[in-house]
């Protein structure tokens, strides 16, 4: 959209047969049934950023796109040991009332909630020029922005570390945790700088686009053709063309095309290693691709069911063993056996994604990806493991949820696996791409125009800012930005 309203001729050459990648729609069909689900992403945040690109090309994006504003924005269920039952919060974007609700379990917390709200509303405010912003190198950092944004990011301290500052509960720490899962991340090794991720939950709210997130892909396709853009699918790029350092085109078996940039939103590391020639890419040599810190990746059920669900839009649980969880996510490559479970049931609010009187639910396992695991042995076989965790699944969707006779009333069930995300060219499976550790941040990550190279650009979760919808749409703005500076043709990507 931002290239193609300065002026650019743009094709876009899609791998499936529709738009929207890891943000594309799933559909199945139960007796006539027909479901629809979100494949990726669930949550919409910062609508802003999305706004802005609408506007920059003369568009709205409610001319395209129906949100809801969610409240509660979603329901956390956190486990606790001992057999107790979950402790259950009902987020919402009414801070006194969200305050007071944390002072109900432990009364200190309730103050401190408004503490962190205040003190992260700060912080966003200095790192938002930072994210909007080209980090090529650490001169890049050396600026009166970066100047003001460092003595607030602590990055010694992890997310959690910086949480047990402000509250006393763990539970409540946790509600403010669990975000760091937005970056396939743990938050004992998070760094505390993402604390502005549940900050951005309660200053912006969460939304549901009508249709699900795909919906959002679909209206920027409309638009995108509306300014003249070839998109093709069912179109697998397998190789990039080089005339010495020089992007210059693509090859799809054995066809090729030449055009004067080329913008990757693959997988970032994928890419790099099956499309660019090892001996072109300088430093990003396969071992290095390979050695680098993944996020991890999710095990998926998308499931039509009979009849309606009572659950809010987003209900998310955490494990009463929760760092064991963690670990064995991050650290020992294993299934847990109480496993932390998100569920999506967006279908009271949104009629368009289930037959009326019916339910299509998402729902999300985090699991390791399939690299070998940190703590050694083999990555998990997915092939076998798959069915004891769709099983582990559903005895927490019972006996957590409260969904009576969910098996039993499910009429389609379509499941992904890491093995699955794996085969859809996601490099070791990990859903949410590098991990965001301190050495994979800002300049350490691929850069949106690619080392080394002329003529080759990234965009997506695998360069700065990073992972997640808004930080996605804020590389495209970076991106868009710099390319057309080296092109020569006009743009205001904000």
């Amino acid at each position: 959209m931002l290239l193609a309203s300065a002026g650019c001729r743009v094709t876009i050459v899609e791998a499936r047969d529709r738009v929207g990648g890891r943000t594309r729609r799933i559909e199945a069909n139960a007796g006539g049934r027909r479901f629809a689900f979100d494949c990726g992403p669930t949550f919409f945040m910062m609508p802003y950023v999305l706004e802005e690109i609408f506007a920059s090309t003369g568009r709205r994006l409610a001319d395209y796109a129906e949100l809801t504003r969610l409240d509660p924005m979603y329901r956390l269920l956190l486990g606790r040991d001992g057999g107790r039952p979950p402790l259950t919060i009902d987020t919402t974007q009414d801070l006194s009332r969200m305050a007071a609700q944390l002072a109900a379990i432990e009364p200190s917390d309730g103050p401190a909630f408004l503490r962190f709200i205040a003190d992260n509303r700060r912080k966003l405010g200095l790192m938002t020029p930072i994210l909007r912003s080209p980090i090529r190198s650490v001169t890049d950092l050396l600026t009166w922005d970066g100047m003001r944004v460092a003595p607030t990011l602590q990055p010694w301290r992890s997310l959690y570390d910086l949480l047990a500052s402000y509250f006393r509960n763990e539970q409540i720490r946790l509600a403010l945790a669990f975000q760091s899962k937005y970056l396939g991340m743990s938050p004992f090794e998070c760094p505390s700088l993402f604390s502005i991720l549940p900050f951005i939950e309660y200053e912006y709210g969460i939304w549901h686009p009508r249709g699900g997130c795909n919906a959002l892909t679909q209206a920027m396709a409309r638009a995108c053709v509306e300014l003249g853009v070839s998109i093709r699918c069912n179109a697998a790029v397998d190789r990039l063309l080089f005339d010495g350092r020089r992007c210059v085109g693509i090859g799809k078996a054995d066809e090729e095309e030449r055009f004067d940039h080329v913008v990757l939103n693959a997988d970032a590391t994928w890419a790099l290693k099956h499309l660019i020639p090892e001996r072109l890419r300088g430093g990003w040599t396969d071992r290095r691709i390979d050695s680098q810190r993944y996020s991890c990746s999710t095990f998926m059920m998308y499931l039509g069911v009979r009849g309606h669900v009572a659950l809010p839009h987003h209900t998310i649980y955490t494990s009463a063993s929760y760092r064991e969880n963690i670990d064995d996510i991050a650290i020992h490559g294993r299934m847990s056996e109480d496993p932390s479970v998100y569920v999506c049931n967006p279908s009271p609010i949104d009629p368009t994604l289930a037959p009326e009187g019916d339910s299509s639910l998402y729902v999300l396992v985090p699991t390791p990806n399939t690299s070998t695991p940190r703590g050694g042995g083999p990555p998990i076989d997915w092939t076998t493991a798959a069915p004891t965790l769709r099983e582990r699944a559903y005895r927490q969707l019972e006996g957590i949820f409260g969904i009576d006779d969910i098996r039993k009333r499910v009429l389609s069930e379509t499941l992904l696996t890491p093995a699955d995300w794996r085969s859809e060219r996601i490099n070791h499976g990990a859903t949410f791409n590098l991990a965001h550790t301190l050495p994979q941040m800002l300049h350490r990550r691929p850069h949106h125009r690619l080392q080394g190279f002329d003529g080759l650009w990234l965009v997506g979760g695998g360069t700065h800012p990073g992972s997640g919808l808004p930080v996605i749409f804020l590389s495209a703005q970076i991106t868009a930005s710099l390319l057309c500076k080296e092109a020569g043709v006009g743009t205001d990507s904000r």
